[in-house]
């Protein structure tokens, strides 16, 4: 039995690694591929879905529960000893007896509970079917995060590997300057103690874009991020002439178009509907049943007896019947079942308006964290273009002799860094607007 379950491990293992592969990885993934691709392979939506699937099925079980019954019997029956007789009287003997029926039965009026149970499951499987959006939003929210990172790990790498150009430039132009008389050995062990600590950085760099790539690899379920790439967004550039919507404005769009508020609304409707399924113990139901049936008998008696096509004949036999079930009193179980179902409406509702807040709450973070975003663009932006004059200054400076290495490591950091801001802050910046915008009902 193990042999056999590592071997269906196996398969399943393989079987996930060439639908993976079968990706093309030799091109840089959008966006959009990379949320096409996690929602289709996310083994919790896929569990969702099973779910959904499920209460789909019982749906439609509680609707065809409308319908007429219909069963068919037969039963044989054995005697031994003393019984009774075909003329009524007693005697020792061995009978045998053959029923058949056929029944049917059919709710004629249940206090409307028939049709409150469909509304009910109607409206839950809406509900999880808001909920399945939920989390697929939530996928779509964190590989959009995971995919600016990378894209934020890639330009500091870049960053880090022009640090570099640098500091390997300067290097050897001391060592020539060195040669001729024109530097010392301080200065030359001084830059290249810069030259190894860029290369630490470049490094540094490198494990934190290898480890942002491993991240978005795991949420689109992919066995590997080997040869995964991705592609920069359009628009990326167009930073300055973003606007931001009020919260305000962005509440009231999301209220009506977000899958979250929409979930726990169909709830409040379906907890309606269950207070109405509590009151329908009030009514009486009414019921309507009927059938067939016809049976054959034997005696060892020597008693002459009909054939048996004659018996079934004979025998034959119909019937019909009507119920009705009046409650009377049954110990406060409606009214208790009533008062429970309103405390469940007030509880739900009670539910839908956190829900509300909490995602006004969301709303505001993200659009002050926006803002935060759009200062900081703005000055990282004037900040890198000053600290980047003053390091052209300096390297002329230097280059004539005027400045001093040290002067020029300190205005090479200064520019650098400032190169790193306007980065994070330009990625910052455009995550947080397109999350503005999803919010809204865009897309991210």
């Amino acid at each position: 039995m193990k042999k056999c379950h590592l071997l269906a491990a196996v398969a399943v293992a393989l079987m996930w690694g060439v639908e993976a592969n079968s990706q093309d990885l030799s091109h840089a993934w959008t966006l959009s591929e990379c949320i096409d691709w996690a929602l289709e392979h996310n083994i919790d939506l896929l569990s969702r879905q099973n779910t959904i699937d499920r209460d789909s099925i019982e749906l439609s079980t509680t609707k065809l529960d409308r319908l007429p019954s219909l069963s068919a019997s037969a039963s044989e029956n054995l005697s031994f000893g003393r019984g009774l007789t075909a003329d009524n009287t007693y005697a020792n003997t061995n009978t045998t007896s053959t029923s058949f029926s056929i029944g049917s039965g059919v709710s004629l009026f249940n206090g409307f509970r028939a049709r409150n149970n469909i509304k009910i499951g109607s409206l839950n499987l809406e509900a999880a079917v808001q909920d399945l959006e939920k989390a697929r939003d939530d996928i779509r929210v964190a590989v959009a995060r995971s995919f600016f990172q990378i894209l934020y790990n890639q330009e500091i790498l870049g960053v880090a590997e022009r640090q570099i150009q640098i500091d390997s430039a300067q290097v050897n132009r001391l060592a020539e300057m060195l040669l001729a008389g024109k530097a010392t050995q301080a200065e030359v062990a001084q830059q290249k103690a810069s030259l190894t600590q860029s290369r630490v950085t470049l490094v540094q760099a490198g494990n934190e874009l290898s480890l942002s790539l491993l991240e978005l690899a795991q949420l689109l379920e992919l066995p590997s991020p080997e040869g995964f790439t991705i592609a920069s967004p359009e628009g990326a550039g167009s930073l300055e002439e973003r606007l931001l919507p009020s919260p305000e404005s962005i509440f009231a769009s999301a209220v009506e178009n977000k899958s979250s508020v929409r979930a726990e609304q169909l709830r409040l409707q379906s907890s309606d509907a269950t207070i109405a399924l509590a009151k329908s113990s009030l009514y009486p139901s009414l019921s309507l049943s009927g059938g067939i049936g016809s049976n054959y008998y034997t005696t060892s008696q020597n008693i002459p007896q009909s054939g048996f096509w004659d018996q079934l004949s004979n025998n034959f036999s119909q019937y019909v019947g009507i119920s009705l079930n009046i409650p009377i009193f049954n110990k406060f179980a409606t009214r208790n079942g009533i008062r429970s179902a309103k405390l469940g409406k007030e509880s739900q509702a009670l539910r839908l308006e956190s829900v509300k807040k909490s995602l006004y709450k969301e709303i505001q973070q993200a659009y002050y964290n926006a803002l935060a975003a759009r200062e900081k663009y703005t000055s990282s932006l004037t900040a890198s273009a000053s600290y980047e004059e003053a390091f052209n200054l300096v390297t002329a400076r230097y280059e004539n002799g005027k400045a001093t290495i040290t002067e020029f490591n300190e205005s090479k950091n200064q520019y650098l860094k400032a190169a790193s801001d306007l980065v994070q802050a330009s990625y910052e910046y455009l995550f947080q607007t397109r999350l503005l915008d999803f919010y809204r009902g865009g897309a991210l």
